[in-house]
């Protein structure tokens, strides 16, 4: 089991990871950070932002189901935000350098990450 910093540390393990973040969507607020690149507290509160629209539209269309991973992908970059099944309200960013890194591979580490998580 991996406390926040732990994972953190294991999230930036990924190829081409360049920060992380693991966010309580309930408030916006951070409970652990690692890495450079981006301004994180805004990332956290904007991506909180992405969450909480994907789970009112999938409300609105009656999709009773949990989102595994939101991927937004940018020219340089791959941006994977995770909620944690285990702790509600909580979800794991994670940046990435597109040209440096493994999506696939990364997406797996997130959920190696999110499984192993304990807060």
């Amino acid at each position: 089991m991996g406390n926040v910093n732990e994972s953190l540390k294991n999230l930036l393990e990924a190829d081409g990871a360049m920060c992380a973040a693991i966010v309580d969507s309930n408030s916006g607020m951070m409970l652990g950070q690692e890495g450079t690149g981006l301004d994180l507290e805004l990332a956290a509160a904007g991506n909180t932002e992405v969450v909480r629209a994907k789970l009112k539209t999938m409300k609105s269309l009656g999709i009773n189901d949990a989102i595994e991973d939101i991927l937004i992908t940018l020219g340089s970059q791959y941006h994977i935000i995770r909620p944690v099944a285990a702790n509600e309200g909580l979800f794991m960013y994670l940046v990435l350098d597109k040209a440096k890194s493994n999506l696939a591979l990364a997406r797996r580490n997130c959920q190696q990450v999110e499984n192993s998580l304990t807060v």
